[in-house]
This record gives C-alpha cells, sequence and structure tokens, in this order.
C-alpha cells in the first residue's frame, strides 16, 4: 500500500518535532519538512533545522527562501498604506505567515502530495491563516494539525518524543519570540497581564546601550517603495536589514499591541519592529507633501480595511488585490526622501521633500501669498462658513446683529 505523503510546515520546534514524528508514526506517512525563511533564520539555525529534519526521518527536507516576498508583496503594500494594526503594531507576524503557508502550498502541490500539515494550537490566529491559504490553494487536500486536533500539553509532546528517543531542548525563557523580516513578536510571560509592564529583558536586543550622540539617516522612496538609505541604493531585505540594526542599536522600535484576535477574544503582544515603524513614519510625512487631501483620506480608509483583511489571513480575497491597485496608483508621485533622527529610545522624521511638493512657493502658511487677495480671502471664507449660518438662521439660532 502506498504510503500517504505529507509536507509538513517545520521550523524545528518542539510543536512541528512532534508532527513529524507523528505523521510518520501514526499514519505511515512519508513526511516532506518544509522550513520557509522570512527573514528569522540564522544560516546555522537553518542548517540546524535541516539536520534535525534528516534525523527525524524526514524523505527530503526544503529550505524555500521567502524573503524577497515577504518585501514585495506584504511589505510594500503595508507601507504604502501605513498601515498599523491598532494604530501602533506593523502586522509583523500576519505579513509573514500567509506566505509561509503558501509556499508549503506550492511544495506540496509541485510533488503531489496527499496532505499538508501545520504544528499551530486552537488557541492563536496562525490555525486560521495557514487553514485559510490551503482552503484555497489546495482544495481538496487533507490538512493535518495534530497538535491541535490532540489538544496535548507541551510536556506530553515532550514524553510522547522521549519515549521514541527524540529531545527537543526546553526554552530557558517565559516568553515566545518570532522573529521575522518585517519585525520580532513577543508572546507570554507577562503579555499574558494587560496591567503589567514588559521587562526590558523580554526584547531580542537591549535598550540599555543605546549611543548617547544622535543619528541621523534619510530614507529614499521611488512610487511610495523604500529604495536607499543614506543615498546608497538597497533591495528591500537589505535596506530593512540595515534599518533594523540601526534601530535597534538606538533602542527603538518597540510597542505593545492589544486588540482583537481573529477568534473573538482579546491579545496581547509586546514587538520590536524598528524597520517597519521608521519606514512607515517615513513614508506617511512624505505623502503629507506630495498627496491631494481626498487622496490621503480614501487611502487610509482602504489601507486600515486592508490590514484587517491580511490580520485576518483573508490575502486571497479578491479585494485586496482592488485594495492594492488604488494603493499603487496612489503613489505616483510619494517620490523624494524623508529624514529620520535616532535618539535613545526614540526617533522622529525631522524632514521630507520631493519634486512633486505640493508646498506652494507663491504663498506660505499663516504669512503671505501671491496666489490670492485678501478681498478673494475675505469672500472665501465668508461662502465657506455659509452653511453653517443659514442653518444656524432657519433653526433660530443665530444671534441677532
Amino acid at each position: 500500500m502506498k504510503k500517504p505523503l505529507i509536507v509538513l510546515a517545520f521550523s524545528g520546534g518542539l510543536d512541528t518535532t512532534f508532527c513529524a514524528v507523528w505523521l510518520k508514526e501514526e499514519l505511515g506517512a512519508d513526511v516532506v519538512t518544509a522550513t520557509v525563511d522570512t527573514g528569522g533564520f540564522s544560516a546555522e539555525e537553518l542548517s540546524a533545522i535541516a539536520a534535525r529534519a534528516k534525523e527525524l526521518g524526514a524523505r527530503e527536507h526544503l529550505t524555500l527562501d521567502g524573503r524577497a516576498e515577504v518585501f514585495s508583496r506584504f511589505a510594500v503594500p503595508l507601507i504604502q498604506g501605513n498601515v498599523l494594526r491598532g494604530r501602533v503594531y506593523p502586522l509583523s507576524v500576519a505579513a509573514e505567515r500567509v506566505l509561509q503557508a503558501e509556499l508549503v502550498a506550492r511544495a506540496a502541490r509541485e510533488r503531489g502530495a496527499d496532505g499538508v500539515c501545520h504544528g499551530s494550537t486552537g488557541a492563536g490566529n496562525d490555525q486560521v491563516r495557514f487553514d485559510a491559504v490551503f482552503s484555497v490553494l489546495l482544495p481538496g487536500v487533507k490538512v493535518h494539525t495534530p497538535i491541535r486536533d490532540l489538544g496535548w500539553s507541551r510536556a506530553k509532546e515532550s514524553e510522547y518524543l522521549a519515549e521514541r528517543g527524540v529531545t527537543v531542548p526546553a526554552k530557558t525563557t517565559a516568553y515566545s519570540v518570532n522573529a521575522g523580516l518585517w519585525g520580532t513578536t513577543v508572546g507570554g510571560g507577562a503579555t499574558h497581564d494587560p496591567w503589567c509592564e514588559i521587562p526590558d529583558s523580554a526584547f531580542p536586543s537591549s535598550a540599555q546601550a543605546a549611543p548617547a550622540e544622535s543619528r541621523d539617516a534619510v530614507v529614499g522612496f521611488e512610487k511610495g517603495v523604500p529604495v536607499s538609505l543614506d543615498g546608497e541604493r538597497m533591495d528591500g531585505v537589505a535596506l530593512v536589514a540595515a534599518l533594523h540594526a540601526l534601530g535597534r542599536a538606538y533602542g527603538v522600535g518597540r510597542g505593545v499591541h492589544l486588540g482583537d484576535t481573529i477568534l473573538g477574544i482579546k491579545g496581547r503582544i509586546a514587538f520590536e519592529a524598528p524597520a517597519p515603524l521608521m519606514l512607515i513614519a517615513a513614508h506617511a510625512e512624505l505623502e503629507k507633501l506630495t498627496l491631494t487631501r481626498w487622496q490621503s483620506f480614501w487611502k487610509n480608509h482602504l489601507a486600515d480595511f486592508y490590514g484587517q483583511l491580511l490580520h485576518e489571513g483573508l490575502y486571497f480575497d479578491p479585494v485586496m488585490r482592488d485594495v492594492e491597485a488604488m494603493l499603487a496608483s496612489s503613489q505616483r508621485a510619494v517620490t523624494g526622501e524623508a529624514r529620520l533622527r535616532l535618539r535613545p529610545g526614540r526617533f522622529e522624521v525631522t524632514g521630507v521633500r520631493s519634486p512633486h511638493s505640493l508646498v506652494a512657493g507663491a504663498a506660505t502658511y499663516g504669512e503671505t501669498t501671491a496666489l490670492w487677495s485678501g478681498a478673494e480671502a475675505a469672500g472665501f471664507a465668508k461662502l465657506h462658513s455659509l452653511p453653517m449660518a443659514l442653518a444656524a438662521r432657519a433653526r433660530g439660532e443665530a444671534t441677532p446683529a
């Protein structure tokens, strides 16, 4: 009898190690492990994950580089939309989980797999994101979720593996850290209590050794896409990495997000995402210089909607391509530079310039103008307030002269 072929989204941690062993033993499956690098692994970590997959008896192990796609397909629309969930969080995980699921699905299709598997629990957002992508890209293919289905504790998973001679080093921290190109999230520990402050030790970098002197960084944009840092052109992945390193040196880019999960309960995470936060702030300021009022108004409305659907794993709804088209169209004039100033623990945008600036050279706000006369300004002010005056008069609310 032919063994079923199952492609497993594999990180090498306890849950996915358990999945690899369970699929082989309980289902008699041939397992292909697939690790999608979205910027969260070092070369050494990827080698160690591949070695673990081999030790577990994987028929094949795949290391799939998704970093460039994370930037071009996910980070770019999020930058162009200035998307921050809850006005603080740059959707670090959602920007990557969809792509991870998609690349696993591609590998499954290419191999004619009978099933796919992910190691998400039944308590978080990731299960929904993986399931949603697989339902679209792999219709009719069985999705295996032993961690969710069994509901075992991590201790019981470890015991099951130990009985089969497999050990996974216990984590020595109370926090679960998820690192990727678009930022790092921190869960567990103090994040579960919304009254508790997240300690400095929970974050991957230290804020205690920031340089005393401030540092300026100039980001260049072309049609809303960041393309250079301090005059040096870079591809998106390299630019994000450089801004992450710079921001972490100054202890910037940290925050806490409290909001609604896909499942309908409240959730709280800490995050460290200096590059996304700096890029979005720089881009937003450049837009103020180059977009009209109504472009900004409607773009921001749609961008919030876009972020919500991405968070909920609905990336493949056709409306997302429609919103992306609108975002891209709005960026035709968003070309120029933004200057960031970094200080210990904070940053600010101190200047923007663009060949498409809408700041009129013939007028200075609040001072002088050659674009209209004083009489024309008075006439505008009268007509501008006329609807209010007429409404007050009609309701008998106007004060007699």
